[in-house]
This record gives structure tokens, sequence and C-alpha cells, in this order.
């Protein structure tokens, strides 16, 4: 016997709505009793929120972004008797907070220091650090954050009672404090009487993690001062490692890589940093060459003030368009480019697609010419296998890859998205049509999966159904090579004797320099006109 479970949010504390910045399983899913199934984030915690059964959701009632608050309507699950719990709204007890006289988290010592103790966190024995957001001789604020504490559902950011220097750190990444436990040693900044935190004692036998998020939030809505704004240019500066939002799996999972949450840039729900923002961050570190700590370093562009010449408005980047943005800088930087011009005839190319395009329709698939340039990139690869490699870590070897995975730039109302298809040297021309079709109108239709998107070992942008000619192509590390296609034309071409009409395409080939020099950029180029001009050579 299967019973219909409605789950529900349990008590977070005394607060209306809590916005939900992750939803981390779908409809269809099996889940198992106390499976995270969401994660909400106020402006200083985040909390996972478990699944009180297990079964299979049957339908999701929310979505990222959605704010909710005690009792919501999450998902329905559909549970076997045995599992099913007592009562379909699940929550969990609210602990009752209860005021008493206030304790100082700064105590003066006799030499005139502050001691910065860590005020009371609800009824835990000991909470981990995961961050140390201060050193030795920094400057802080009164309520200026310094170390983050995590417990195994959400995350607390403990800040400075007094504005003063630190003298002193008594703690470190991985450590685990209580209420009490001295954090720091700092010398005031002035003389005014010292910081008293207001101090809450759970009476309920065990704090939940709930608990934790209600006091960060208390904590950030009586705070008088006001919020440091992000400095420009400065990543490492303390206001912008502030500004490092994440989930507790996704802390746990950086402190595993030892990532430093602060100098990674979140692409999620209001700058939150996700799994992939973590990964993402390890590949550019591991690619990245030794950048010069001296004079050499790129000068920041010049903060112009627009709105002195006339009317101006404001439009935020795409969540794509922010990521590929990144990527794209990092690749200009990097990789030192050189392009290849070249026109490839296609006159016969062109015959033959327009003779079988009939009858691929009638398969459903649209013989579009990138299957055939598809067909001929594998071909020149195989021949001159270095564009289909990689370099190593250390810059000393090439990665030479056995597989022809071609990545292919696909404009989407959200920004250019670059799916992989995946053993192109093994399907025919009207498998690949499909497939290509498939999943370019999953990207434009924003459905494509991380898998989709992965494992490329070369890539073509093709201009053609928009126009233009040459260009030049960024090559999309870490793949060493990039084909640029552009809008094909007839046009007089001298044989020898007289000008015919010929159907003209332009290249554009893109590589790294380190990897190919001129003269096997030019093979390369060459060999693919070659191939270009009579497809049947593919089939060799």
């Amino acid at each position: 016997m299967t019973e219909l479970i409605e789950i529900r949010v349990p008590d977070v504390g005394d607060f209306d709505e809590v916005e939900i910045i992750e939803v981390l399983v779908a409809v269809g899913d099996s889940v198992d009793v106390n499976q995270d199934i969401i994660t909400l984030e106020s402006d200083k915690a985040a909390m996972e929120i478990p699944s009180p059964t297990a079964g299979v959701l049957k339908e999701l009632k929310v979505a990222v972004g959605d704010k909710v608050k005690q009792g919501d309507l999450i998902a329905i699950a559909e549970v076997s008797s045995a599992n099913a719990p007592q009562e379909t709204v699940v929550e969990k007890p609210a602990p009752t907070v209860e005021s008493k006289p206030t304790e100082p988290a700064a105590i003066p010592t006799t030499s005139g220091l502050v001691e910065i103790k860590v005020p009371d966190i609800g009824d835990f024995d000991e909470v981990e650090i995961i961050e140390v957001l201060v050193a030795v001789g920094d400057s802080v604020d009164a309520n200026q954050d310094i170390i983050t504490l995590e417990s195994d559902k959400a995350a607390m950011e403990i800040p400075s009672p007094v504005a003063g220097v630190i003298k002193e750190l008594k703690v470190a990444i991985g450590e685990k404090v209580k209420q009490g436990d001295v954090i720091a040693i700092a010398e005031s900044a002035s003389s005014a009487p010292v910081v008293e935190m207001p101090v809450a004692e759970v009476s309920s036998g065990k704090a939940t993690a709930a608990a934790i998020v209600a006091q960060a939030m208390s904590k950030q809505a009586q705070s008088a001062a006001p919020e440091p704004e992000l400095a420009p240019f400065a990543p490492d500066s303390k206001s912008a490692i502030k500004q490092a939002h994440a989930s507790p799996s996704v802390r746990q999972f950086a402190r595993e890589l030892g990532v430093i949450l602060s100098q990674v840039g979140g692409s999620g729900v209001k700058g939150r940093i996700t799994k992939e923002d973590v990964q993402n961050f390890v590949k550019q570190k591991i690619n990245a060459p030794a950048v010069a700590t001296g004079g050499s370093a790129i000068p920041p562009v010049p903060v112009v003030n627009f709105e002195k010449f006339g009317a101006i408005e404001s439009v935020e980047l795409g969540r794509i368009e922010k990521i590929s943005g990144k990527h794209l800088h990092a690749c200009w930087l990097n990789i030192p480019h050189v392009t290849q011009f070249d026109e490839a005839d296609i006159t016969e190319l062109e015959q033959f697609r327009k003779e079988n395009k009939e009858a691929a329709a009638k398969q459903g698939v649209n013989l579009t010419p990138l299957v055939f340039i598809m067909k001929a990139v594998v071909a020149s690869l195989k021949l001159y296998p270095e564009l289909n490699s990689s370099l190593s870590e250390d810059k000393q070897y090439l990665i030479m890859k056995d597989y022809y995975n071609i990545g292919v730039a696909v404009d989407t109302p959200n920004g250019l998205m670059v799916p992989v298809i995946k053993d192109v040297d093994k399907k025919g021309f009207l498998e690949l049509a499909g497939e290509l079709g498939e999943i370019s109108a999953r990207a434009r239709d924003g459905a494509l999966t991380a898998k989709d998107l992965q494992g490329g070992t070369f890539s073509i942008s093709s201009l053609g159904g928009i126009g233009g000619s040459f260009f030049t192509p960024i090559v999309n590390a870490p793949e060493v090579a990039i084909l640029g296609v552009g809008r094909h034309k007839m046009q007089p071409v001298w044989n020898g004797k007289e000008f015919e009409p010929k159907l003209m395409l332009p290249l554009s080939v893109s590589y790294d320099h380190r990897v190919v020099d001129g003269a096997l950029g030019a093979r390369f180029t060459t060999h693919l006109n070659h191939m270009l001009s009579d497809i049947r050579k593919v089939l060799l």
C-alpha cells in the first residue's frame, strides 16, 4: 500500500519568508529519510531542508527564487505505508527562545586589549570553524564578520563586537568552538564602552539548525552599522569576502578541495556560489599559467560616470552571458591566438546536400551544411591530431585524444551556448543531422544538462545563417583550436582559362600558438578546404 504525503517547511525561526536558493530534487526522484530537498538562505545564513520520509516525489510545489515560511507546502511524495510519518504535515519542533541578561562577547583585559569571544550559538557543544575572514594586523569595524561557523545544516558568521585592530588570532579553520571561547584579541579603536551582544538561551534540550538560522538573521536585523560597499576590482578585500554566499554542502565541497570561497565568483541566485562555480574555479587555477606580480599586470579599465553625458539604463547581464563572458575572457588572456583564413569551394557539396535534403526530411531531419563541415573537420583532425589535443597541467605535454567530440556554438535567447556532439567520427550524415537538430532545440529551450556541455575536443562557430565573412573566433579552452564559418556566397573563380561561378565558404581557424605553429595551422586549414570541396573524400 502506498499513500501521498505532503512535505512542508519546518520551523525556520520567527521569520515570515526565507528564499529558496536551490531545489536539490526533481519530480520522479527517489528520496531517503533526511535527504536534503531544498536549500533556504537569508542574508547571513543558509540551511538545507531534509525530507522527513522515504519515497518518490510526485509533485514539486516550489522553485528557485520562491520565498517560503513555516508550514508552506514543498512537495508531495508517494511513500509506502511502512515509511509514512504519522502526520502528513511534517514540522520540526520550534525551540523556545527566552531572553536573559546580556553577556558581553568582548571582554576588556587589564592591558587595554579586548578579548572577542563566541556568543551564544544555541545549545551546541561544539561548532566547526569553516572560514577565518581576518588576519593579524587587519583593521575591523564593529559588526564586521570575522569567522564563519557551520553545523550539519546551516552556516553563520560571527561578527566583531568592537572596531579596532586584530592583534592575535586564537582559532583556525577546522577547529571547533563553543560559547565563550576566545576567537581573537583586538586593540579597540577608541575608548568607547565595550559593545555587548545580546545572548539568547535555547530552552529546548537540543537546538535545531533553524535556531542558528534565526539567530544569524536576528543579528543582522539588530545591527545598526551599515554594510561596507563592495570595493571594485578588489576580489580579496574584506568586503568581497563577506559577499561569499554558499550553502553548507557547497562550503563543505570547497573545503575538501582547499578552495577559499571568497575568491570564487557566484553564478547562482543573488551571486550565490554553486558547486559548478567551485569546480570551474579549480579548473581555471589548474590551467592558468603563473601570473606576473610586478608591473606587467593588466591595468583596470577606468570607471566612467556615463550619466554625466546623458540618460542611461543599467540592464543586468543574463546568467549564461556572465558565465560565458568570464570563460571567454580567461581564454583570450591565457591563449596566444593565431587565426588562419581561407575560402572553400562548396559548390558540389551544396548540390549534393540539396539532392538529398528531401530524403532527409522524410526521415525527420534537416540536412544542413554544418553536418558536412563537422565530418570534414574530423577527417582533418585525424590527419593533424595536434589540433584535437590539450596541453597538460604543467604545459609540458600534449594530451592526445582518440575521440572526436565537436562543440557547436548555438545562439539562444539567453546567450551563446556550446553543446557537444559526441563521437562524430562514428556517425553518418543523417544521424548527425538529427542529433544536431535535437541538441540545438534543447539549447534554445534552456534544457541542456551539464553533460551536454562537456567533453569537447574541437569547436565550430557558424555565423553563416546571420551573415558576415571572416572573423576571429576565441579558442574554447582546454581545446586548442576552433573553426569559424562565415556566410557562403557565389563569386567568380579563375580556373586557368576563364572565370566560373563558384559557391565559396569563408573559413577562420583560430588556434593556440603554443601547440600549433603557422605551418601546421595552414596545412590543417588547406586540408579542411580540400575535404569540403569534395565531401566524398571524408569516406576514404
